[in-house]
């Protein structure tokens, strides 16, 4: 195989075990492996695509592919994708994430959840596949792990499974609210990491002690609207106009209903006014967060705005670029094993900075131009 490709993503996928009997493997696995993700690549989504994204480019695949038999058909791409061990598939998936981002002391982590919607099948009653995510904002923006879980309200039994599997030493970990549990501040915690967790009404008594404390002694001081502990924007974008204005506030963690969460040291008030234009009426909101950090009210906007990277740059690029709420595939892991393929073709076009286009655009040059998809395989060196 040609050194650009194997020193990139084949090494850490070489020890994924292969599902099938001996007899029936007339395709290599890393053949398989290599022919789906260029398919995603290019703009293909499904394994008929595989094929017929193996079968035009045969005579460019076999410069660095085996391909001992020519080019797989569909139905041994979907078999083998339904067969894959998901477990393995993932740790080969954090390996290679490993070697592609070093993650750096601060570097923020955020984790939430996403269904792949089409995945949910009738004839079994099988839900769709829900997948929790963690995204590193570094290096592009990064998926560097992923686990499945049953539902969404699984999360919270799923996120100490994800955070266990990431080296999250000297990183912050954002959660929202569905995260929000001591349990999980404390295994952050444990690991090295700090955290910032959105506080809501599923810890009611938490919730209003502060906005009760916040509202009464806070708000209206102006004593409190220090450069370190004040933050006030305006924001004209969207066709409206929204101020936002924050409070970094560690007077609070005497407060009862906080004495049980582990290492707290700041509690984050996030006041958002918006109005549409100048006849509509002016609306407003309060979202809480606490943290094991100590920050000015700037660097927390900053992170917040950071963990919402996760909805922007990862569910809505699967969902827009890579079509993934429409896909049908749902075959016993088959599903799984593909939503981890689409993540390492994310970050793999995330990492190619050699064009500055948009993700649809380099997925259009990589089927145009097979240099350009080599370059981008070659991305995790």
């Amino acid at each position: 195989m040609a050194d650009p490709v194997n020193a990139s993503i084949i090494d850490h996928f070489q020890t994924l075990e292969d599902p099938r009997i001996e007899r029936t493997k007339k395709h290599t696995l890393l053949d398989i492996l290599v022919i789906a993700l260029c398919t995603l690549l290019t703009g293909g989504e499904g394994f008929q695509d595989m094929e017929l994204f193996g079968k035009s480019k045969q005579a460019w695949l076999q410069t660095f592919l085996a391909l001992p038999h020519g080019i797989p058909s569909h139905d041994t791409f979907g078999r083998v994708f339904a067969r894959l061990n998901p477990q393995r598939f993932q740790e080969c998936f954090l390996s290679w994430t490993r070697a592609v981002a070093q993650l750096t002391q601060g570097a923020l982590i955020s984790l939430d959840g996403k269904t792949v919607k089409a995945s949910f099948d009738r004839a079994t009653a099988a839900s769709p596949l829900h997948m929790l995510s963690a995204w590193c904002s570094e290096h592009g923006g990064l998926v560097i792990g992923q686990i499945k879980t049953d539902t969404k309200s699984n999360e919270i039994t799923a996120i100490p499974e994800l955070l266990q599997l990431l080296a999250i030493k000297g990183c912050i970990v954002t959660i929202d609210a569905m995260g929000c549990q001591t349990a999980i501040a404390s295994q952050i915690q444990a690991q090295g990491g700090d955290y910032l967790l959105a506080l809501k009404c599923n810890h009611k008594k938490a919730y209003k002690a502060v906005k009760r404390h916040f509202h009464a002694h806070i708000e209206h001081q102006l004593a409190w609207r220090t450069a370190e502990n004040f933050f006030d924007a305006f924001d004209d974008s969207h066709g409206r106009t929204v101020r936002r204005r924050v409070w970094t506030i560690t007077e609070l963690l005497p407060l009862p209903e906080l004495a049980k969460w582990p290492g707290l040291k700041s509690v984050i008030v996030v006041e958002t006014i918006r109005m549409a234009h100048p006849q509509a009426p002016v609306t407003s909101d309060y979202r809480v967060y606490i943290s094991s950090l100590v920050r000015s009210a700037t660097a927390f906007v900053t992170m917040i705005r950071q963990h919402w990277d996760i909805e922007n740059k990862l569910h809505w690029s699967l969902d827009v670029t890579f079509n993934e709420d429409r896909s049908r595939i749902r075959k016993e892991h088959a599903a799984e094993n593909m939503a981890a393929v689409r993540h390492v073709a994310l970050n793999l076009l995330r990492q190619e900075h050699s064009h500055q286009i948009s993700l649809r655009q380099k997925r259009l040059l990589c089927g145009l131009d097979d240099h350009y998809l080599l370059r981008v395989l070659s991305r995790a060196t």
